[in-house]
Formats: structure tokens, sequence, C-alpha cells
């Protein structure tokens, strides 16, 4: 088949959960089909970036990506629309060109739109199948929900019923939307008609990568991998540096923990920087970190989807203490796969039993290993992916042939 593949990251270095995932998708489905990648950039694209995306894809074309900022007057005036500000305020003329003049050029027979930033460039193609491709809102929705302040929670839920509305005119236009886990699928099936077509297609990780010797773990080292760019990330480092670590450090002085991932434009002045917290900032291969750390810590409070994080962990041996939160979404047993603890008291007895205890440390290590080789390997979420698509062309296929009829009997 011939697939338009429209993201909103460019898929190439795959270092943050985004492009890992796009990634992945794309070298699985172009292996059975031709892929066109139409793709926003942040920036100019490196040519060996771009080189090995094109080793996977038989057209490739990118559009600088304008990132949404609340204040720009697009995007006040963007309060009158029935559009999401975001949207409004992001809508590119140059990406309408680049779809464009791809449909002229052939004729595909499905339309993959990466997350809903990208939906909105796929409605009304002439494409027989469109899918919606990594749909959240649950995030969205807790921020209604968990919001204390009446003045910002008002404001939140106007930003909801405009999500809310907006998708629902976008399930009418595709023919089906994938989500990363159960709950996240139960969300939009609460918005979709019945019967709408809806597939979990989870986040997952090479664990082929994480097979090497990276050496061996280092006593009192934890590590959170994950940027502070995102908001969910930024509140889990604050909750962790502030409530959990100094109980910890009070048995373990020598702790530490190492914070991975971008920060360029975040406050980490607000973070507590005391003794035992340091930030890496991005690291071209993550992978050594994290299999050489002793634990890895999710204290996630916020956010929606299954996390990459936790499943890079679990793939390089290094055993995971996350909240209930941070490991929604993930097919995993506590006590066997992970450690699972949501109050400060808690999470802090768990790392330290980790800390103290090689033998679970070893256990853990090994059990999530195999789970996350059993489950979460990119190969058969891929086989997934592919199987829900040529299901909806077989559905669309079936679709023209029964109006083929009607309008020949008529």
């Amino acid at each position: 088949m011939r697939v338009l593949f429209l993201s909103r990251w460019f898929p190439y270095p795959p270092d943050n959960g985004s492009r890992i995932r796009i990634y992945n998708l794309l070298r699985g489905l172009a292996a059975q089909h031709e892929v066109t990648l139409l793709s926003f950039a942040d920036g100019t694209v490196d040519e060996a970036h771009m080189a090995a995306v094109r080793q996977m894809c038989v057209h490739v074309e990118t559009a600088p990506y304008r990132p949404f900022v609340p204040s720009r007057p697009r995007a006040l005036v963007a309060l009158l629309s029935p559009l999401p500000r975001s949207v409004r305020d992001t809508e590119s003329a140059e990406m309408r060109r680049l779809v464009a003049a791809a449909i002229r050029q052939q004729a595909f027979d499905v339309v993959i739109a990466s997350q809903i930033d990208m939906a909105s460039y796929a409605r009304g193609l002439p494409v027989p199948v469109k899918i919606l491709e990594e749909l959240e809102l649950t995030y969205r929705y807790e921020q209604v929900a968990n919001e204390p302040n009446l003045v910002r929670r008002a404001r939140r839920a106007l930003t909801w019923w405009k999500l809310v509305a907006y998708v629902r005119r976008l399930l009418a236009d595709f023919h089906g939307v994938t989500a990363v886990s159960l709950r996240e699928r139960d969300t939009i099936a609460r918005l979709a008609p019945p019967g709408y077509p809806l597939a979990v297609v989870p986040n997952g990780v090479d664990v082929a990568l994480y097979r090497a010797d990276f050496g061996p773990p280092v006593p009192d080292a934890l590590i959170y991998n994950g940027a502070l760019t995102y908001g969910p990330n930024f509140d889990a480092v604050d909750f962790f540096a502030r409530e959990i670590l100094p109980l910890i450090r009070a048995e373990r002085p020598a702790v530490r923990l190492l914070v991975t991932g971008a920060y360029t434009g975040v406050r980490v002045d607000r973070l507590p920087r005391g003794a035992g917290l340091e930030l890496a900032g991005y690291l071209p291969d993550i992978r050594p970190a994290v299999a050489r750390s002793w634990a890895c810590v999710v204290p996630l409070r916020q956010g929606g989807g299954s996390r990459l994080k936790i499943l890079e962990a679990l793939a390089a041996g290094t055993p995971v203490i996350s909240t209930s939160k941070g490991a929604e979404g993930l097919d995993l047993v506590a006590e066997r796969d992970f450690l699972l603890a949501d109050t400060p008291a808690d999470f802090a007895a768990a790392t330290l039993r980790v800390l103290r205890d090689p033998v679970l440390r070893e256990m853990l290590s090994r059990n999530g290993r195999r789970v996350v080789a059993a489950r979460y390997d990119w190969q058969p979420i891929v086989q997934r992916l592919n199987a829900f698509i040529e299901r909806m062309v077989t559905r669309a296929g079936d679709s023209r042939r029964v109006g083929s009829r009607l309008a020949h009997r008529g």
C-alpha cells in the first residue's frame, strides 16, 4: 500500500518519546509499504538525519514548526474560535502546501496523522482511509478535574470543551483512531459513536538495543529519564526532590538522582537544587546512563499515555519504582516486574528496599527484561498497527463495493 504519514516530529534522531514512537512505527510500516513522510521540523534538519529517514521512506519533505505561543495575537484572537487555540495558532500554510502537492502527485491508500497536531492536515483528503494515530486526551481532562483554583479550572474547562468538540469533528472525518493505552482508548470511546474503530497500539522499546554490556550498576545511583520541558516530568522531579529524596538520603546520604533530557527554557531554578539532584541535560545515547543506575524512579502524578521511560529502564535491566500514574497503561505486575508506591513515605521505602537488597534488584531486573521482551518489543507492536490499517482498508473497500452496487441498482 501507499501510505502518507504526517508527523509533528521529525523522527530522527529518535531521542524523545514522540520521536522514538514515530521512528519505530515508520521503520516497521516502511518494511511492508511505500511510505511518504511529511514532517514538521524544529530548525534545520541535519543531512545525516535526513539520509537516515530517507533510507526508510520513498519520499520525505519537511516544513518549519511554529510552536504554540499563547500570547501571540493569532492565539489571542483564537479565544473566540471554536477550534482549540493551539490548532489555530500553529496552523502552517507550508505544511498544507506539502500535503496538497503529495496528493496531486500520487494516489495514496492510507493517510496517517500522527498525534492531534497533524489531524487538521488530513481532514478532507481524497484518500480511502484516514487514521489518527496516538490520540491523547486523558492528560487534558485531568488538568480540569484536578485543578483546585476555580478561575484556572474554568479556563481549563473551556479549553477541554473546545477540544472535545474538535475531536468529535475529527472522528467524523477519520476512519479509525489509535491510542497508547486502554485508558486513553476508553476516554476516546466516550466521545465516539458506538462501534467506532479504535485500537490500542502501545509504546514500545527496541529490546535488542539494550542487550549490550554497559558496565555494572552503580550503588546509590538513581535516574529519571525524562525531559523537563514536558510539564508532568518537571512536576515529577520537583515532587521527588522535595518530598521523597530527603527521606531516602536521611538513611543513605550518598544517594543521587540523575535527571536526563533537555531543559532549555525551563525554570530549573524552581527545583530544590540541594544535595543529591543532578541535571544531565540532553544525552545522545541514554542507554549507558539508564543501565548503570541502580534504579529508575518514576514519581509521575500527571500525564497520559504509557511511559517509554519505564520500558527503557526495564529493557536495560534497571529496576523501576513508580507511582500508579507512572505505570498507568502498562501491563506490569507490582512486586514482580516493578515496585509500586504513591505516597512520599511509601516511595522512599520502596526505593530503599532496592538500594539495600541486591537480590531484590536482580529479581526485578530479570523480570523486567522478560516482560518487556514479551510484550513491548516494537516488532509485534508495529504488526498490531499494520493489522488495524489493513482492517480499515478492507472495511473501506467493502463500503465502496456496497455503494457501487447500490448506485448500479439505482
